[in-house]
């Protein structure tokens, strides 16, 4: 089974300087994803793209620019961007971590949740511990048997209200509680991953909404 996990943070941020447009498709500890006049690239802190824009500092939350002299912070916020509408598709990047894995912070119901994308898995799925920390009812879910690495086990399949993963937001998603620890962090499956496109490029997975 092909098994992605997702996690880190990115988003659609937009500024408009001078001119060029700066769209933030990435946002990382010490380097952020930009696309810049419609060209996407990766930027290190301390480095600048072709067209100028020098990258002071980023984090998870913010990426700080520096462009035509006038520094820029680049923060989780609607497109102001002057060539990209409001209706422009959301991407989310995640950078595969040590263990080839991308891995990313989502929302479950509005509760904020740590996930993996695994396009080997049917339905989102997580264990009855993570479920209970999701204020989750299971126990009324449809009432199954599945089969793990340790055995067979007690789940119940449930109705999400909505997953968000980067601002791409699914409503009404199927999900699966397993009895137990495992898995240990939830499953990101084709019940959410069917609504958005995927491309891997280098170590960077992208998702982007198809609506």
């Amino acid at each position: 089974m092909f098994r992605l996990i997702l996690a880190s943070l990115v988003l659609c941020l937009a500024a408009t300087a001078q001119g060029l447009d700066i769209q933030v498709n990435g946002l990382f500890k010490g380097s952020a994803i930009l696309t810049i006049d419609g060209r996407q690239q990766l930027l290190k802190v301390g480095k600048a793209s072709a067209e100028g824009v020098l990258l002071l500092a980023a984090d998870t939350q913010q990426a700080v620019v520096r462009v035509n002299g006038e520094r820029r912070v680049l923060t989780l916020s609607r497109h102001i961007s002057s060539k990209y509408n409001s209706h422009s598709k959301k991407e989310w990047a995640i950078r595969r971590n040590r263990f080839d894995q991308y891995i990313s912070k989502a929302l479950v119901n509005g509760i904020r949740t740590e996930v993996l994308v695994d396009t080997g898995a049917n339905t989102v799925a997580m264990s009855s511990q993570q479920a209970r920390a999701l204020n989750l009812d299971y126990l009324d879910g449809r009432p199954g048997v599945v089969r793990t690495a340790s055995g067979e086990s007690r789940a119940y399949t449930v109705l999400l209200r909505s997953v968000d993963v980067g601002g791409i937001r699914v409503n009404a998603v199927q999900a699966v509680v397993i009895e137990g620890s495992f898995p240990e962090t939830v499953l990101l499956g084709m019940t959410f991953l069917k609504h958005v496109d995927m491309r891997e490029k280098g170590d960077i997975l992208y998702l982007q909404a198809r609506f």
